[in-house]
């Protein structure tokens, strides 16, 4: 025999499964949110108008940023875009953020100077040349 379910109960299961979908749902919303701003919290990329600034006090001095005429360093206008610096190696990220930190060939290195950010926004304003 079939034990017949009380309405009641229906209710309560019903309740107990929207409560559960509305649950499930915010949870899905917080977890897209927290995707997409997950390169936002780690700090990933840089601020090309703090670089500017950055630039225009550590570099300008030695480098034009509006030609790739030669000042006491290499200009570097379009830097990101060419195939290799002037030592030869592959225009990367990690080749330039190298070169800013450990300098070479008469330039002196940043790698005390400058903070992570600052550097990370120098390069982003490298990128915009």
């Amino acid at each position: 025999m079939v034990k017949a379910i009380p309405v009641a109960t229906c209710r309560e299961r019903v309740d107990c499964k929207i409560i559960f979908m509305n649950r499930f749902r915010v949870w899905a919303v917080c977890l897209t949110v927290a995707a997409g701003s997950l390169p936002l919290l780690m700090g990933a990329k840089g601020d090309a108008a703090k670089g500017k600034e950055v630039f225009e006090t550590s570099c300008a001095m030695c480098h034009n940023a509006d030609s790739d005429e030669k000042k006491m360093g290499p200009g570097l206008k379009g830097l990101f875009k060419k195939d290799k610096l002037a030592d030869g190696k592959k225009a990367s990220e990690a080749n330039i953020r190298g070169r800013i930190e450990d300098g070479g060939q008469g330039m002196p290195g940043f790698k005390d100077t400058l903070e992570d950010q600052q550097k990370e926004d120098l390069i982003a304003y490298l990128k915009t040349l």
